[in-house]
């Protein structure tokens, strides 16, 4: 995969994490591998990966395995996120990743990639009428 998809320079720095994350994978129930990688707004990157569970409920998707390694480390601000995967199959986040992102950052751009090409959309375009209590 070309890992210089994108004209931002921080995106391809995503992409590359993003893409390094999927070796991580634990996927043996979808076949899916899934990586993500977030920008927060120090600069810092953090990953995650799919893991999966035989009980499906405790499965953890990569865009939540992200954010959560970097609000584990007292990051707050994001400014975006790059999804990966190797699969031809689309990999939109399901809704509780995208409850997830809506917590932490609703404006935030997320870029999904996959062999098929690139789709970019903010968080609230992915789940708009945001559920927030203020």
């Amino acid at each position: 995969m070309d890992l210089n998809l994108f004209n931002r320079p921080e995106e391809n720095r995503l992409l590359e994490a993003a893409w390094t994350a999927l070796a991580s994978v634990y996927a043996p129930y979808s076949g899916i591998r899934v990586g993500a990688a977030v920008l927060t707004g120090s600069g810092q990157i953090y990953t995650g990966c799919n893991i999966e569970n035989s009980s499906y409920s405790l499965t953890i998707c990569a865009e939540r395995c992200s954010i959560y390694h970097a609000l584990a480390h007292g990051e707050k601000s994001f400014t975006v996120m790059v999804v990966v995967t190797d699969s031809e199959q689309v990999t939109s986040p399901c809704g509780a990743c995208r409850q997830v992102l809506a917590e932490f950052a609703p404006q935030m751009p997320v870029l999904f990639v996959n062999p098929k090409g690139v789709s970019r959309f903010t968080v609230e375009q992915l789940l708009p009428h945001l559920f927030l209590l203020d």
